[in-house]
């Protein structure tokens, strides 16, 4: 539905692809660590646990990232940082720091220099470049420099589908699909869009910014959904609609998923956001 061949930046939705090319180097990343490094996190504990503990594996610590200082994407979180004496924001805290740990473990493995690991022509992204082009399908445009510091490139909702089908169907991508289906919670913040999908289906799913999601349905199909407005509203909205009409909402799934419908006034419910998709 719609304008399916439009491009807009990838964003946070390409970590699956960009976990491969790490894999493929030799990054020593598996189960709930893989999922984080699938991650746009909100730096709860247990997701700086698990960033400390790739790093530590080869010998590295968080001064090693290139993520920007923020603080936590939790805002909950970032209030108990505060009051637990925390006074300035860290690059651990960032939501992208398990991807670049999981960078950072490739490049110590394949004995890549670490402290340029972002940049454009660094062996580590060019290794990306190429499994990010083979999952979307086409050549990639020039890379300009997303949120975390990392390139990232052009995509389409159709390109971005036939990734998010590669991820959920070939033999190579197993472990990351599993690790983001089995931890969905390390994947994304509760109850975000991505966590949902994974949560009430037979999928994996990963947000990205302005308004963008890719879900892999487990051994059938790829779904993209772009907001063009850059909202979270839109895509909830497209992936309730999608993935009503494509038959993989049971009842008690189909009313978790619409309860992020409602509209509230008072704090009581006044109304809902009723999905237009209609799939051709």
């Amino acid at each position: 539905m719609g304008d399916i061949d439009r491009v807009s930046y990838g964003r946070s939705s390409l970590k699956p692809f960009q976990a491969r090319a790490a894999l493929d180097l030799g990054a020593l990343v598996t189960g709930p660590a893989l999922a984080v490094a699938c991650a746009s996190h909100g730096g709860l504990p247990i997701h700086v646990a698990y960033v400390r503990g790739m790093l530590a594996r080869v010998g590295l610590t968080e001064a090693a990232l290139l993520t920007p200082a923020t603080w936590p994407a939790s805002d909950d979180q970032g209030r108990r940082y505060f009051a637990a004496g925390q006074t300035h924001p860290l690059p651990i805290w960032h939501g992208c720091s398990g991807k670049h740990a999981a960078m950072l473990q490739a490049c110590v493995v394949a004995g890549f220099p670490t402290e340029s690991y972002l940049s454009f022509d660094h062996p580590l992204q060019a290794q990306i470049r190429s499994r990010l082009a083979e999952a979307l399908g086409h050549d990639l445009s020039d890379p300009v420099v997303d949120g975390c510091g990392a390139p990232v490139y052009e995509v389409s909702v159709r390109s971005l589908a036939r990734a998010f089908a590669r991820l959920a169907i070939h033999p190579e991508y197993r472990d990351i699909w599993t690790a983001m289906h089995r931890y969905p919670a390390l994947v994304g913040e509760n109850p975000r869009a991505d966590q949902l999908a994974a949560t009430v289906a037979e999928a994996a799913a990963k947000v990205g910014a302005e308004g963008l999601i890719g879900v892999g349905v487990r051994s059938q199909f790829g779904i993209a959904i772009k907001s063009w407005d850059g909202s979270i509203r839109g895509i909830e909205a497209g992936l309730v609609g999608t993935m009503e009409q494509l038959g993989l909402l049971n009842g008690s799934s189909r009313r978790l998923l619409r309860e992020r419908l409602i509209v509230l006034g008072g704090g009581e419910p006044q109304g809902h956001v009723e999905p237009t998709v209609e799939l051709v």
